[in-house]
């Protein structure tokens, strides 16, 4: 009787109660939660075509000139792409067509935003690391993935020239090409960001002891709001109500509807032509009162549910007052 009882004793002291089950579920469900809203963000940044333009023609730039210098004057041209300087037209007397020609361009998803906005998620979610050293860090990692970006789009000639060396004029020797692209697209960054943040991790000493001793440097931090008023839930009741507002007002246009077909069709197939053109500038003219309200809303959100503090002359936290209150 007296064993059966000390055992029930124990199972009831080691049992977690409901906050600090709630506790352990913040801080490892902080990061995969972090990066789903990331990809909310850039869905949502991405939806009218060329919104990070200025990455886009850059990187374009970079790659002409790169094709041009190492392949040889020629192979490849600059050339605009729904206005933009952001189309690369490689040439080889191998590449299927009459003119001897492949055009590709530099679209917002192709930019490597996508990848820079995954990176900065995982090292700003690291916990230990002084907010300076992340800061520092992000603007590394974000300049090596605009390198390896570039990297991987002057791969393209050298693959395509290559296959249709072998079998010239046939549009089946461009599949190796786009196989590459597919590859690189869907998982082969996403292993290398991986082992990017690792290889950081381990250099900015990822043990737990020298964690905590960096942690206590920090002097300033951004977190989420622990302590909501009722102001807060207001302000992003509103949010919501300008969220569902932009996406009732786009299903409900026909014409931008119809557009998104046509777009998603021209997708599927890696088409660029007329259509496909007339089609992405009736949707983004058709999103465009939509997408504008949103961001608003999305930048008021992001400014109540996150909060800039600073340590005070004890070197603690504000919040930390409040919530030992």
């Amino acid at each position: 009787m007296n064993m059966a009882s000390t055992k029930t004793s124990t199972s009831k002291v080691e049992d977690l109660t409901w906050p600090e089950v709630f506790d352990l579920g913040k801080k490892y469900l902080k990061i995969p939660f972090a990066l789903l809203c990331v990809e909310i963000f850039y869905w949502f940044i991405t939806q009218p075509s060329d919104t990070l333009v200025p990455i886009q023609i850059s990187e374009a730039w970079i790659w002409n000139e790169l094709t041009n210098l190492i392949y040889g004057e020629g192979t490849a041209t600059l050339t605009t792409h729904n206005g933009w300087n952001t189309q690369v037209n490689l040439y080889n007397e191998n590449f299927p067509g009459t003119l001897d020609v492949v055009a590709l361009y530099v679209s917002d998803e192709c930019a490597g935003v996508h990848e820079m906005i995954f990176i900065s998620t995982l090292i700003l979610m690291t916990d230990g690391v002084p907010q300076k050293l992340k800061l520092r860090s992000v603007a590394v990692m974000c300049s090596i993935v605009y390198v390896l970006n570039i990297i991987r789009l002057v791969a393209f000639y050298p693959i395509a020239a290559s296959d249709c060396h072998l079998d010239p004029n046939n549009p089946l020797c461009l599949n190796g090409m786009w196989n590459y692209h597919e590859m690189v697209y869907k998982w082969g960054f996403l292993l290398v960001l991986i082992a990017m943040w690792l290889i950081w991790f381990k250099f900015v000493g990822g043990s737990s002891k020298l964690m905590k001793s960096k942690k206590n440097s920090e002097s300033w931090r951004i977190k989420i709001r622990s302590n909501w008023e009722l102001v807060h839930f207001i302000i992003i009741g509103f949010v919501s109500i300008m969220l569902l507002y932009s996406a009732f007002s786009i299903t409900t246009n026909e014409t931008a509807m119809d557009a998104k077909e046509t777009l998603d069709f021209c997708s599927f197939s890696k088409l660029s032509t007329g259509q496909c053109i007339e089609a992405q500038n009736k949707w983004d003219n058709a999103i465009d009162t939509a997408w504008s309200l949103s961001a608003i809303g999305v930048l008021i959100a992001s400014l109540t549910i996150f909060k800039y503090e600073r340590k005070d002359q004890f070197d603690k936290w504000p919040s930390d007052y409040r919530e030992e209150e």
